[in-house]
């Protein structure tokens, strides 16, 4: 199996995952609902406690196993092979829909090198002159619309009305997405060789234009307030369950746990590669990052506050509409407004393309590893490979660049990424820390690196990760439909989001059921066959873990006695 060049490709490939969109749009938002400063404590303490143990767990099966995540959990656990392919699965779907991204990104930097930024003012084509200011609007404005809304609503999407009203295809757009996906297989053309020299672009760039961006605007009028109304703390937050939640969330979301990209990036490690400085690395970078972007973000709205005489909180938004919309308006305010435009967004396209190859190469991971010499002539050659599945994206991208693609781009946001994420990483914890044991994974690593995980890492594996996986789904109380601004989804919208949701974990249960009917034996046997590691362990660790009483030997117990009667 081929390897990274170095180990610092592989750490720039995995920070260039983890540091996304999401650093930049939903991060800092999140920390100035949530207590501000006081967000930070909830947030590092999931960092600590889940975050870091749970991204250790899944560089290990790479780097052990050096399989893909479908090939990896049927060697750990073979009842929850499923798990694998779910994560394959989703993270070709959550490519599909997050590459629409990009394409607005390129889309707007593509529109800053005209004479005048063209969300600049209403004497465009596309503006309502009945209703549109050239001013940024508070958010309780219902009459009127700003420029910068305009032209993302009426120039970038050409929005429709609803879902139900697709429209036809956005031609600009499209040919945006397939520049997208074209670079995209530029990445990914010669495997990890081609990926491990990009990375040392995309990865770094994006903290130069931050600390760039952060300089310029600290010197703006009204930054200061715009950087108080994001790090003041609200110590009142932290007695609210809800922000707990949301800081978990986070950190969930922004690591990519679940995802299966970190199993298969650590997968072309070599086999004492040390991981658990890498793991430390990434993490503490991708935190680092998140509060960089908040204070870049958050001293430009405070400028825009102060342009526009509107306190902070009508400015601030989440979401696409953030970068979009919101830091659009305030870069072309701010002086030499034509140089920050394109860079700002070719900043975003660096942050896209580093997740989006990762998520891409989840599924290549997986073609080799399971078709492995009997891939044909025309797929055998890695970038006809390549070609293959970014042209797969590709087409299933389309509907997210009609004159609708919004909508479809939300209902898939909502329901992809949240909802089979969450279910997907409660079975992998399952399937590792408590049927597989922590005691084997801890041997895994002192054979790769030759010593023990901390005590740390294992009383995070064995009960505090696994009971913060536990819990998180209690969010689904508060669950609310798919929506787009004041838009509402129709009922048969959100019935295609939950299918959405269910095609995606049903290989978990189907995995189950298969290995159980192919096993041989009594439902005892078939359990105890189904719950045995096939991953290849020393003499001396297997003979130290058979005389080990785990959770599955009592479930071995009870069905035993079950099936006696």
């Amino acid at each position: 199996r081929p390897t990274w060049s170095g180990q610092l490709e592989f750490i720039l490939a995995t920070v260039g995952y983890v540091v996304g969109l999401g650093n930049v749009w939903r991060f800092p938002y999140l920390c100035y609902s949530n207590g501000g400063g006081a967000f930070m404590i909830p947030y590092l303490v999931m960092v600590i406690v889940c975050g870091i143990p749970l991204v250790l767990v899944e560089f290990i099966l790479g780097q052990y196993t050096h399989l893909g995540p479908v090939h990896a959990f049927a060697r750990i656990c073979p009842l929850f092979k499923g798990a694998g392919l779910s994560s394959v699965v989703i993270s070709f779907v959550f490519s599909t829909y997050h590459n629409v991204v990009l394409c607005w990104a390129l889309f707007y930097m593509f529109n800053s090198f005209g004479a005048t930024l063209p969300w600049k003012s209403c004497n465009n084509t596309w503006n309502s002159a009945g209703n549109c200011s050239s001013g940024f609007l508070s958010s309780s404005n219902t009459e009127l619309q700003s420029a910068s809304q305009q032209f993302f609503d009426r120039r970038v999407l050409e929005k429709t009305s609803g879902i139900e009203d697709p429209g036809g295809l956005h031609w600009e757009l499209f040919g945006c997405l397939l520049l997208g996906w074209v670079i995209i297989f530029l990445c990914l053309v010669k495997g990890i060789k081609s990926t491990g020299k990009v990375v040392y672009f995309t990865a770094v760039f994006p903290y130069v234009i931050l600390l760039a961006l952060l300089i310029n605007n600290v010197q703006l009028p009204g930054a200061t307030d715009g950087i108080l109304y994001f790090v003041t703390p609200v110590w009142d937050k932290l007695f609210e369950v809800k922000v707990w939640f949301n800081a978990a969330a986070q950190v969930f979301m922004s690591l990519g746990i679940a995802f299966g990209s970190m199993i298969s990036m650590s997968s072309y490690n070599k086999f004492n590669n040390n991981i658990i400085r890498d793991v430390f690395i990434v993490s503490v970078t991708n935190s680092l990052t998140s509060i960089l972007a908040g204070l870049v973000i958050f001293s430009a709205l405070g400028y825009m506050a102060h342009m526009y005489k509107l306190p902070v909180d009508s400015i601030a938004t989440a979401g696409p509409g953030l970068v979009f919309v919101v830091y659009p308006e305030a870069l072309s305010t701010m002086p030499v407004s034509r140089l920050w435009a394109p860079l700002f967004f070719f900043m975003l396209l660096c942050l896209g393309v580093d997740s989006q190859f990762a998520n891409v190469e989840v599924i290549i991971t997986f073609i080799k590893d399971e078709l492995g010499s009997n891939l044909s002539g025309f797929l055998r050659r890695e970038e006809l490979l390549s070609l293959s599945v970014c042209a797969g994206g590709l087409i299933l991208g389309i509907p997210h660049v009609t004159r609708g693609g919004i909508y479809t781009f939300q209902l898939m946001d909502t329901y992809t990424a949240v909802l089979s994420v969450v279910f997907l990483a409660f079975c992998e914890v399952v399937a590792v820390c408590w049927i597989f044991g922590v005691r084997k994974l801890s041997l895994m690593v002192k054979r790769m690196l030759g010593k023990m995980p901390s005590i740390y890492f294992r009383f995070c594996w064995i009960l505090l990760s696994p009971l913060l996986i536990l819990i998180k789904p209690r969010f689904l109380v508060h669950f609310s439909p798919a929506g787009y601004g004041s838009y509402s989804f129709p009922v048969w919208a959100d019935c295609v989001g939950w299918f959405i949701s269910l095609i995606s974990i049903v290989w978990i249960p189907l995995g189950a059921i298969h290995e159980m009917y192919k096993n041989e034996g009594s439902l005892v046997q078939r359990l105890r066959k189904a719950v045995t590691p096939t991953v290849d362990l020393d003499k001396e660790a297997v003979s130290e873990i058979t005389c080990t009483i785990t959770p599955t030997t009592h479930i071995f117990k009870m069905v035993d006695l079950l099936e006696r009667g």
